[in-house]
């Protein structure tokens, strides 16, 4: 049995990851949380939450009224984190060892209770009515009243079991057995608050990239309050759309005339253009020639064409990347890449180093090949 008291777990938060693709939900959980490491299924550990960060540490700054940092708005601005839990204590994926941990970790709460548990995604043998009953009952012994429609506090119990995924780039990602039970007081809950499907926004063309993959790569590429996200292929502006909604402000250029059109039309309609919304300005251009100056935004994220052909008519598909790979390192000092291939070669000949990448399945003819670069 393996019993870690509460006192050496301040500061620390367990991360209940979503989606399936642990490693890239990890990924991802580290713009807005400091020290996330894989524990098993679907439940990462993070040294502390905040501001979205990047890589190297620097934060956004979001204040709430004027006053400390928001911690919990770079969580709640996640696509592939459900919440945040304050740790109370860890054991294995075992009900017996989860009541001894809970029986012996200091609480540092008052009011009334709830007890949640989850069985991440089925890997663990464990009854969630059985742990929840077990658990309330030791906080009952320790003098909680438990209240299940409306706790001032919720223990969240996270039970998982199996293999972690497998990935040089994110710490505990060694393909190893994992067996974790992590209980946890709910600190913040991811909000989720997407664009609509593209098939109901005022412009949609096929293809279009799903909210929760658009809102992950804009976060990769560093979208926060305060700063300023590029997409040099907009398309139908799902990128934009996902910056704009978690504040950043957001640039966008195409091509096509349409496309240009339908950005704007989408971005108006959800991101909006009053005085409290981000600003966001959409253009036609070519990728490979950005009419701006060195360094002149935080981040860049695009979805490069797929098939053999671009759309771009003075450019085959190779060029067309490869330019725009150039134009970016120019103006800006981080870019996500997304695309049906892996462009990591004409990546670091644009002068780019190639700190994570990541194949994500989306359908059976289609997996996506994503690059987080930084500058070199």
């Amino acid at each position: 049995m393996l019993l870690r008291a509460a006192p050496r777990l301040r500061g620390v938060y367990w991360l209940e990851l979503a989606g399936e693709t642990d490693a890239f939900a990890a990924r991802e959980a580290a713009t807005a949380a400091t020290g996330v490491e894989l524990l098993a299924p679907g439940v990462a550990s993070a040294g502390s939450v905040g501001p979205n960060r990047t890589e190297s540490g620097a934060a956004d700054g979001a204040r709430v009224g004027g006053g400390a940092p928001d911690d919990g708005a770079a969580i709640r601005r996640l696509a592939y984190t459900r919440a945040a839990h304050e740790a109370v204590a860890r054991t294995d994926a075992d009900l017996d060892a989860a009541v001894a941990a809970l029986e012996a970790a200091p609480l540092d709460r008052s009011g009334a209770v709830a007890v949640r548990a989850r069985n991440v995604r089925n890997t663990a043998g464990v009854s969630t009515t059985d742990a929840e009953r077990a658990l309330g009952g030791v906080l009952v012994d320790r003098g909680f009243e438990v209240d299940l429609d409306d706790p001032d506090h919720v223990l969240r119990a996270l039970f998982a079991a199996g293999e972690r995924a497998a990935h040089e780039a994110v710490p505990g990602a060694d393909g190893g057995d994992a067996s974790v039970c992590a209980l946890g007081w709910v600190a913040v809950e991811a909000a989720r608050d997407f664009a609509p499907k593209p098939t109901d926004r005022p412009f949609f063309q096929p293809g279009s990239m799903a909210p929760a993959d658009a809102r992950a790569y804009v976060n990769l590429a560093g979208a926060a309050p305060g700063r300023t996200l590029l997409d040099p292929m907009c398309g139908t502006g799902g990128l934009p759309l996902e910056a704009g909604l978690v504040g950043s402000d957001a640039v966008a250029c195409d091509a096509q005339r349409k496309m240009v059109r339908g950005t704007r039309e989408n971005l108006r309609e959800y991101v909006g253009g009053g005085s409290e919304s981000p600003d966001w300005h959409v253009a036609r251009g070519d990728a490979t020639a950005l009419p701006l100056r060195d360094d002149a935004v935080d981040g860049i994220a695009f979805d490069a064409p797929y098939g053999r052909q671009s759309k771009v008519a003075t450019h085959d598909l190779t060029d067309l990347v490869s330019g725009a790979l150039a134009e970016a390192a120019r103006v800006a000092p981080r870019a996500v890449v997304v695309a049906d291939r892996d462009w990591r070669g004409p990546a670091r000949a644009a002068g780019w180093t190639v700190d994570a990448a990541f194949e994500r399945r989306v359908h059976r003819s289609l997996t996506r090949h994503v690059l987080v670069l930084d500058r070199a």
